[in-house]
This record gives C-alpha cells, sequence and structure tokens, in this order.
C-alpha cells in the first residue's frame, strides 16, 4: 500500500474499477460507509454538520448523511450547532481556490473551532502538489481517503491540513494499478542490511567520512556516529593535519586517518575497502572542497555528498554534474538545492517534481531534505519520507542523516534504496527520542529503531 496515485491515476482506478463490474454507485456507498465507520468509532454521537458539493464528493457526503442519521445521530447542513463537520466539499481534484460562498464557507469552519472529518482531501487543497489553492483551505482533524493516498497527504502544507490521514478499501481491483513510481517511504520498500553470523567488520562495509578543519569537525563526527550506528563495520574520519588532535580526542570506536591535501586525500582513497564515503558536512566552501569532491567521485565507492561538497560548486554545476554516477547521493536542504539546481524547485509545481527533474539532471540520487524529504532517482521513482517529526529542525541532524546514508551504502545498499532507508531511521530516531532532541541523540536512538525494525 506504498503506492501514492496522482489525480490523474486515481481518476483511471475509479474508471478500470467500474468497467471490471464495480459501478460508480457502489464506489461512492462504500466511500461513504468508510467515512460514517471512521467518524463513528472516533467520536461519540453528536450534531454534525455534512457540507455537500456539487461532484462525486458531495456524492460521497450524502452517504455519509444517510448512514450517520441511520445510526442515530442528529444530521444537519448547517454549522450552527454542530459537534463535528464533514467536509464533502471539493476533493483531490479541485484545480483552482475556493471562491464566493465556498470562500465563506471554509473560512467559517476553520473559524469555529469544530472538529472536521474531510474526505479525500480538506477542500481548497491541491491534490497533486500538497499546496493551497489561493488563500483558504479547510483544516481537518481526520482525512479519509480511498484505495492509495494522494501526495497532499504527504507533502506540506498538505500533510498538516489533512490531519490524520485514513486509508480506506472500497472495492477498487488492485489490478487497477498503473507502473506506480511514487511511493511513500517505509519498510516495504528497502531490506535492512542485517548482520549475519561469520561475517567481519570488512564485510559489513568500510565508511570514510572526510572532515573539516579544525575549527569544525563537529559535523564529520556526527556523520560518522551515524554511519557506525547504521551497521558500517569500519568507519574512519579522514582529517586534515590540523584537525587530527580534535578528532583523535573526540573518537573512540571511529578512526581518524590523516591526510595533508589532495595528495594524502588520493592516498588515503587508494584503500580499496572502502565502499561508502561521505563529504561535505563540515568541510568548508571553495576550491579545496571541490578538489577532494572530485577525487571521491573518480572512487568508486558509494558516495553521499551533503552541505559544503554541494555549495562548493554553485558558480560551475555543470562541473559537478560531469562527475556524478548512479552510486552517489545528493542530499541537499532548499537552500543547498537551490544553489546547484537555480531555479527549480521555484518553477516547479510540487517537490516530487523538482526532485525528480534534478535526479534527472544530475544522473545520480537527489535527496531533497525538509519535513517532507522526497528521494528521486533518475529513472523518474520518488518516495516521500512521511515520519520525520518538527524536533529535526536542529543543528547537525542533517550530518547523521549523510552519515547514515553512508553507512547504508558502505554494507552494499543501493543509493536509493539507502537514501530512503537512512531518510526512514533517521525519521524514526527523532520520533523515539521525542522532546529536547539534539543531533548527538539521534545516534544513540538507532538501537531502539532497528530492534523494532528486526521485530
Amino acid at each position: 500500500m506504498n503506492e501514492i496515485l496522482t489525480i490523474a491515476q486515481m481518476t483511471a482506478a475509479d474508471r478500470y474499477a467500474a468497467a471490471h463490474g464495480v459501478p460508480e454507485a457502489q464506489l461512492m456507498e462504500n466511500a461513504g460507509r468508510a467515512v460514517a465507520e471512521a467518524i463513528t468509532a472516533r467520536w461519540s454521537p453528536r450534531p454534525v454538520a455534512v457540507l455537500c458539493g456539487p461532484g462525486n464528493n458531495g456524492g460521497d457526503g450524502k452517504v455519509v448523511m444517510r448512514l450517520l442519521r441511520e445510526r442515530g445521530w442528529d444530521v444537519r447542513e448547517t454549522l450552527e450547532g454542530a459537534g463535528l463537520i464533514v467536509d464533502a466539499l471539493f476533493g483531490a481534484g479541485l484545480s483552482r481556490p475556493l471562491e464566493g460562498r465556498y470562500r465563506d464557507l471554509a473560512e467559517a469552519v476553520n473559524a469555529s473551532g469544530v472538529p472536521v472529518v474531510a474526505i479525500d482531501v480538506p477542500s481548497g487543497l491541491n491534490g497533486d502538489t500538497g499546496k493551497v489553492l489561493g488563500t483558504v483551505c479547510i483544516q481537518a482533524a481526520l482525512t479519509v481517503t480511498f484505495f492509495r493516498k494522494k501526495p497532499a497527504h504527504l507533502l506540506m502544507p498538505g500533510r498538516d491540513l489533512c490531519g490524520e490521514v485514513l486509508l480506506a478499501d472500497i472495492g477498487i481491483p488492485q489490478a487497477a494499478l498503473e507502473n506506480a513510481s511514487l511511493f511513500e517511504n517505509g519498510p516495504a520498500l528497502w531490506s535492512f542490511p542485517w548482520p549475519h553470523n561469520g561475517g567481519n567488520k570488512f564485510q559489513r562495509g568500510d565508511c570514510l567520512v572526510v572532515s573539516g578543519p579544525a575549527h569544525a569537525t563537529g559535523a564529520a563526527r556526527l556523520a560518522a556516529r551515524g554511519a557506525l550506528r547504521a551497521g558500517a563495520g569500519l568507519v574512519s574520519v579522514a582529517s586534515p593535519l590540523e584537525a587530527v588532535a580534535i578528532n583523535a580526542a573526540s573518537l573512540t570506536a571511529i578512526m581518524v586517518k590523516p591526510f595533508a591535501g589532495e595528495a594524502g586525500f588520493a592516498g588515503l582513497l587508494k584503500d580499496e575497502r572502502i565502499k561508502g564515503i561521505v563529504i561535505g558536512p563540515g568541510c568548508g566552501v571553495g576550491g579545496d572542497t571541490r578538489a577532494l569532491v572530485k577525487l571521491v567521485l573518480a572512487h568508486r565507492a558509494g558516495a553521499v555528498l551533503d552541505a559544503d561538497a554541494l555549495t562548493s560548486f554553485r558558480d560551475d554545476p555543470d562541473a559537478l554534474f560531469a562527475r556524478l554516477r548512479e552510486n552517489v547521493v545528493l542530499t541537499p536542504h532548499e537552500g543547498e538545492f537551490g544553489r546547484i539546481f537555480p531555479g527549480l524547485l521555484e518553477n516547479s509545481a510540487s517537490r516530487i517534481d523538482a526532485a525528480r527533474a534534478a535526479a534527472a539532471k544530475a544522473g545520480c540520487v537527489v535527496l531533497l531534505k525538509g519535513t517532507d524529504t522526497v528521494v528521486a532517482r533518475p529513472d523518474g521513482r520518488v518516495v516521500i519520507n512521511s515520519n520525520a517529526p518538527p524536533t529535526l529542525a536542529t543543528a547537525g541532524s542533517g550530518d547523521v542523516l549523510a552519515g547514515l546514508i553512508g553507512g547504508l551504502l558502505a554494507q552494499g545498499m543501493a543509493a536509493f534504496e539507502a537514501a530512503a532507508c537512512g531518510a526512514w531511521l533517521h525519521g524514526a530516531a527523532a520520533q523515539a527520542f521525542g522532546p529536547g532532541l539534539i543531533a548527538e541523540d539521534l545516534p544513540e536512538m538507532l538501537p531502539r529503531v532497528l530492534r523494532d525494525l528486526a521485530r
């Protein structure tokens, strides 16, 4: 059930169902029943206002009205005195802003403070982009959708506007699924590289993390700790000579490998056992970092390019793209994304489209960080990560993510799966810790997350 369908794909699925023995009226009845059951499972009987629009969404709402009345609920179509509101005005296919009486009604719903159950998506939300159409969208406490989720259920701000999302089976045949290329991230999409009996640390993967100068070493150590907790059997920090003492004093299970300049770093990369490399966190922006990145990309190991490794190419991103390969993961936040893919995010309909276009241009995996992190590979396959809590907005969090991905690459995971798995583990670790999270806490939560994953 990880597939995510666009509005066009969902429309095609409805048509497929109708053509294969499940008429539209039956789908509507099943959808309304799913909504009614969700309501009665979560709320005690109370006056409920069901707001029905002119299309199929309104038809679903009329089924909800009938079924709730049959169960003894006080159902009305006005807001006055309502203790619950059902938004059956417009579904995910809405393509223009709410206007006139519909806009006024949406504003009144939001001002009422009454919990809202939305059918499909809250009215005023674009189902494909997760963006508000115009200036107003209904805020739901619960959204009931059907067959498969839409992008708006996962992309911000849609994810917040939907509240809890409940996915209901309404009888659309599984065969209605087209060749999906968009998915919600989760363990069903990747297989974690569990250690096996008889293995040794080299078989579990050797990951190298590149440190910055003495005043900026913490980011690399965070990444290295993430790589170690992700299961890499051996993790080393490649350290400029000036930073060796501070790195060595702060690391135990993680080794320090000194190097002097490009030639020294090239010497470290002669170790054929290295299977994953992380470069960028705390490295500094400029020619020195560009030179190190070029050496990394000349190596055959899987690589994660983060932070300064990306910004160092802002004046000539094509010089970076010319060297990228399929087992490389770029992990920009929106600012870094804009530096190497100028104008792409602003001119794309959604983060999905932006990440997909960036991966195609770069010829490697692109992970666009955010509350709704999107991971794309060059052939157009995309996952949306939906488990990241707001506590991840803390300094160093992205460095740990880069390390997690690097550690997974070192263990032999393909770049796209490593990026998706790393993003999910990152979010799960933050959820497990809860409030008060700082970046140093994330690697230490991995044992708990992995125990749960193993079960």
